[in-house]
């Protein structure tokens, strides 16, 4: 194809044409994330695409208005935060979003890939681990570019991504409640397949290390985020003789879950159990009482992932940024209450 493919070191359309044995007008479907083409002949295409590199110019489609951003799930206020920080930065040039919901915590569905090619935004932000090889060949063979906002696990090197600093906001939460007296201190951490629910754990652990304090693995769960999954998690650890005295919830949605776990056994927060939760959302500071909780600056790595989107940088490797998080003292955590 070497002959044939390359115009000013660029590869033709024509000469992938040839060397699949298609017409310029299939070639066209398949940029255009069009249905009607055999899936082995989209396949074998796609293939040549990565194969030689082709990324469609700049100039040969007009720029786009809109930025796509795609969601495993849309229903929480936590999603509602990374949709502000795109909008704002959309809003500043004056694009539109596109919201998404697809597939799961690990990549968008394959569905997806037809319908985002077809719309051909400016760019897409993802809140996903990582792109399917084949997700990221087509992206950028269209000339879209893309990035990972609070991924869940370890994106590949080539893929840009924004994520916080969770080791040292597990490690903040600890240390806070261990400066209030406590030492019997539950953890109630995210999904074991998340690299945030590891990395937040594993601050709680390195601070209980660090002040002699044994971690009881009977105080640690792995949970979902979600508020069911903190309530039903911490009926079990406040139902024993020996419960805990604080907790350190994951998410502030799982930290509500305790709050409600907490009544329901008729134990107040913070005299009985104090709580820690991890997000810092609106509602931490409606919550009764206002929630403790670590600030992870969600629209700000949303706008950060935006913008590396919209505004692609070509001298190096991708980004690969992490914000910092801050403890949020407010009402929900108290000093380690003196025996009667």
């Amino acid at each position: 194809m070497d002959g044939q493919a390359r115009t000013s070191g660029r590869v033709t359309l024509s000469a992938v044409a040839a060397e699949a044995g298609v017409s310029l007008s299939t070639i066209s479907k398949v940029l255009n994330g069009r249905a009607d083409v055999a899936p082995g002949t989209r396949a074998r295409i796609e293939q040549l695409f990565e194969q030689y590199g082709y990324t469609r110019r700049a100039a040969a489609t007009q720029r786009s208005t809109l930025l796509e951003v795609v969601f495993h799930e849309l229903e929480s206020p936590w999603a509602l935060e990374i949709i502000r920080g795109a909008e704002a930065v959309a809003r500043e040039r004056g694009m539109s979003i596109v919201l998404t919901e697809s597939g799961d915590l690990h990549s968008p569905g394959s569905e997806w890939i037809e319908g985002v090619l077809q719309r051909r935004p400016a760019g897409v932000v993802l809140v996903v681990s990582d792109l399917d090889p084949g997700h990221k060949t087509q992206l950028r063979s269209r000339g879209i570019p893309f990035a990972i906002v609070d991924p869940g696990g370890d994106p590949s090197p080539d893929v840009p991504s924004v994520g916080s600093a969770n080791w040292s906001g597990g490690l903040a939460a600890t240390r806070h409640l261990l400066e209030l007296g406590h030492r019997r201190i539950a953890a109630i951490t995210g999904p074991a397949e998340l690299m945030c629910s590891m990395a937040r754990l594993d601050g709680f652990r390195s601070a209980m290390h660090a002040a002699g304090v044994a971690v009881d693995p009977d105080l640690v769960e792995f949970g979902d985020f979600h508020v069911d999954g903190g309530r039903r998690i911490a009926l079990r650890m406040l139902e024993r003789d020996d419960r805990p005295t604080a907790i350190f919830a994951g998410s502030d949605l799982q930290a509500l879950g305790v709050f409600d776990a907490a009544r329901m056994l008729g134990l107040s927060v913070p005299r009985d159990v104090s709580v820690v939760g991890y997000d810092d959302l609106p509602l931490a500071e409606w919550s009764s009482p206002r929630l403790t909780t670590v600030h992870q600056p969600l629209r700000e790595m949303a706008e950060t992932a935006a913008r590396l989107v919209l505004d692609p940088q070509d001298d190096g490797a991708p980004a690969r940024l992490d914000l910092a998080t801050a403890l949020v003292v407010r009402d929900s955590t108290a000093p380690l209450a003196s025996p009667a």
